[in-house]
């Protein structure tokens, strides 16, 4: 099998994919639930089904595109042809799932599931298409690694601008009026993920085409649950997701209640954690060329629950200097295995086609894509429950309990789910080494075509 390198700008190209899809992850983890709350109007005890609900719709989108991207190919490709057709549909979900309109409170719930649903089928829609496209890029794991790499490093670019643009715009262009700013705000942020989407069809190219057998979805499933190195990636998928979208969540509740934090803090508090995140993706990709990148997954989870004990114990009410410093460096750290995880998953399905014989390759990317929305549904209704259990109060003054909730949830509840994330990866043993044999092994049976 030939190494094919990819270009700086087709990885630029590549990167700008997950920007544009970042508009609406970030949202999602970061601003949805304060949004709903604070800006919307929902209950808190109304979130946690309505995230519970989504969720498994969205896992069964991601289950139907998995199989849409096995099944067709045009001359464009496998999967950059979803992406041009759907970049716009997918622009206006986000547009409309920021929408408030002025009903009475059962009309907007439904408005919010309507909205929600829909953002939540068009994500997967490019979502399944866009995490599939690494495959068809580059056959060398290292180059792999590498775009990834700019790819995350681009997510965490869109992740900046929604947090330091949305809640700046929303408070400028709302003119008084919370709702109407955030509508335009998240109107810019979709027209500029629809431009990336673009992007990233014209400036990238599909190389690689892996012949995938015809297999109805409960030969799929079998095959997929042969394959133990993809198995340990649905767990690690889970409990990492469960605690990044935790922390996330609440990240705009701790810099404006428990810090005491206006529009400004809240801003610059969110941008902290993704500056950090952005030097994490650069740091990875460097600490990777020299250190094995299966023990820096495991350690740096390990890591980010000591530092969650820390951030939690360390930093009282108010103690703004010391909560960012602590939360850089936890930002900075839990984001080390991203490039490494995004890797992996096209490595274990080269294992599993080498194991058992089958490829299975757009349900493989779909199955992790709805472990992601497992993790997702469970962190949303961890949320809710939590911020009703500790009486939060919308726009209002939090009595102790609420603030020690908050904290609790920003620090030592999500590292709790990295510890097992970490744990999890001693059963990985996909390094570069092995997968070097693996790649060999697949020439020899002539599986792979580039």
């Amino acid at each position: 099998m030939k190494t094919q390198q990819l270009s700086i700008r087709e990885k630029v190209g590549f990167g700008a994919g997950d920007m544009a899809l970042n508009v609406v992850i970030s949202s999602m983890m970061l601003i949805i639930t304060f949004f709903y709350t604070d800006i919307y109007g929902l209950r808190t005890e109304d979130l946690a089904l309505l995230f519970v609900a989504v969720k498994i719709i969205g896992a069964l989108a991601d289950l139907m595109m998995g199989q849409l991207t096995d099944r067709f190919t045009w001359r464009m490709g496998r999967y950059r042809p979803w992406l041009l057709a759907l970049a716009i549909p997918y622009g206006l979900s986000v547009f409309f799932v920021f929408t408030t309109p002025d009903w009475a409170y059962s009309a907007k719930l439904v408005w919010a599931y309507a909205t929600y649903i829909i953002v939540t089928i068009m994500t997967a829609g490019v979502g399944i298409p866009y995490i599939s496209l690494i495959s068809g890029l580059t056959s060398d794991p290292q180059e792999r690694l590498s775009a990834n790499g700019y790819r995350l490093f681009f997510a965490k670019i869109g992740a900046f601008m929604v947090t330091i643009i949305v809640p700046i715009l929303a408070e400028r262009w709302g003119d008084g009026n919370a709702a109407a700013g955030y509508q335009v705000a998240m109107a810019v942020m979709a027209a500029m993920g629809v431009l990336l989407f673009l992007l990233c069809v014209f400036s990238t190219q599909e190389r690689v085409l892996h012949k995938v057998e015809k297999q109805s979805l409960a030969e799929q499933c079998q095959v997929l649950m042969q394959n133990d190195q993809w198995l340990i990636l649905c767990g690690v998928c889970v409990t990492g997701t469960v605690g990044y979208v935790v922390r996330g969540s609440v990240a705009i509740y701790y810099a404006k209640y428990y810090l005491g934090g206006d529009t400004a803090l809240v801003s610059a508090f969110l941008t902290t954690g993704v500056v950090a995140a952005i030097l994490s993706m650069v740091a990875s990709t460097w600490i990777t060329k020299y250190y094995c990148k299966v023990k820096m997954f495991r350690h740096s989870q390990i890591g980010v629950a000591l530092l969650s004990v820390l951030l939690y114990y360390a930093v009282k009410p108010g103690d703004v200097a010391l909560a960012f410093v602590l939360y850089f460096a936890l930002s900075f750290v839990v984001d080390l295995h991203a490039p490494v995880f995004w890797s992996a998953i096209a490595e274990t399905i080269d294992y599993g086609h080498v194991k058992t014989g089958k490829r299975v390759s757009g349900f493989a990317f779909g199955g992790i894509s709805v472990c992601q929305k497992a993790g997702m549904a469970v962190a949303g209704a961890l949320v809710g429950v939590l911020l009703t259990y500790f009486h939060y109060q919308p726009n209002a003054q939090q009595a102790p309990l609420a603030l020690t909730g908050i904290a609790l949830m920003l620090t030592v509840i999500p590292g709790f789910f990295h510890f097992l994330m970490g744990m999890l990866m001693f059963k990985y043993r996909i390094s570069d080494a092995y997968y070097g044999a693996v790649k060999a092994d697949m020439q020899t049976r002539g599986y792979a075509t580039a």
